[in-house]
């Protein structure tokens, strides 16, 4: 799976992109976002429960409840701001 990390997020946890292996339970975006939050640091804080930000799979905005799979891409990146 490979996973996108935009704006904010990318400069925080240091990455535009990784290519990575979840676990087998690893299902769907809610599951691939617990499962990033378990790394610690900034990805428990920048991916935490209640934060804002749009997941895409595929280049597609998804909820949490999308199906992922080891050969999909996974985009994530903050809500867009402005002026």
């Amino acid at each position: 799976m490979r996973i996108l990390y935009f704006a904010r997020l990318r400069e925080v946890l240091g990455s535009a992109e990784e290519q990575v292996e979840p676990p087998a339970h690893v299902t769907t975006v809610a599951a691939l976002l617990a499962w990033l939050r378990e790394r610690g640091g900034a990805f428990a804080s920048e991916l935490a429960e209640g934060k804002r930000f749009r997941v895409a799979v595929n280049q597609t905005v998804v909820n949490a409840d999308a199906a992922v799979g080891a050969a999909d891409e996974v985009a994530i990146f903050p809500p867009v701001t402005g002026g």
